[in-house]
């Protein structure tokens, strides 16, 4: 028998691999098509199954907050356009799930019946199944680089409050030339740039007026949260 073919998965800092493939909005070119804006591309093991369910109505509710951070989303799944069109529709017509019901996913759901693009982006994990791709994430930036990977295992549905938060603190850190924190949220302090001289570690240790020093090498600042989100949200 065959081995499924397993290529590895992209890495942080490279060019999001190219591809041509249909989906339930239309054709699409990716990256090209999303160039200029972050987008969020995931993928999910198959339709009708509960976990992707549940994750495919929290990703549509909320995707005007992503829409609003300039993100767009993009799904994928091995299964086929016509499947992924009844499942959809029986979301929207059929499940209430904590909440939220009559949820109407408008974010592309591409077709990867050949596993095309899972191969190109290592979503099949064979140790976990070699026919179903996992719960990978990649955020890719508005130049196409890939700047963050999360995987998940078909048995576990995504935090996606955690998602956005990374998406907000990548934007956050890029804006303004800092770091962000275990557990950070918009409004709390931020990391500036470790010191890069004997001069300025000392500087610092002996100068705390803008910032807090818990050593040479760790420091924090204030951001004012409108100012964040002022700059990282669509105006």
């Amino acid at each position: 028998m065959e081995e499924t073919k397993v290529r590895p998965m992209p890495r942080i800092g490279d060019k999001a691999p190219e591809f041509k493939a249909v989906t339930t909005q239309g054709n699409i070119n990716f990256p090209a098509d999303y160039k200029g804006s972050w987008v969020i591309l995931f993928s999910h093991p198959a339709d009708f199954t509960p976990v992707c369910t549940s994750e495919f109505m929290t990703f549509a509710s909320m995707e005007k907050r992503f829409e609003e951070a300039d993100c767009k989303l993009v799904g994928l799944s091995v299964d086929g356009l016509y499947s992924h069109i009844a499942w959809l529709r029986t979301i929207k017509e059929k499940i209430e799930y904590k909440g939220m019901k009559d949820v109407e996913v408008k974010f592309p759901l591409i077709e990867d019946i050949t596993m095309e693009v899972a191969h190109l982006y290592g979503m099949l994990q064979p140790g976990e199944s070699s026919t179903k791709a996992v719960r990978a994430v990649f955020f890719i930036d508005p130049k196409g680089i890939i700047r963050a990977i999360i995987y998940y295992p078909l048995s576990m549905g995504r935090n996606f409050e955690e998602l956005y938060r990374a998406l907000i603190a990548m934007k956050t850190a890029d804006e303004f030339s800092i770091a962000t924190p275990a557990d950070w949220q918009p409004g709390d302090d931020v990391i500036v740039p470790t010191a890069g001289s004997c001069g300025v570690a000392k500087e610092r240790m002996e100068n705390k007026a803008e910032m807090t020093c818990y050593d040479w090498f760790f420091c924090t600042k204030k951001l004012n949260k409108d100012k964040v989100l002022k700059a990282v949200l669509k105006k």
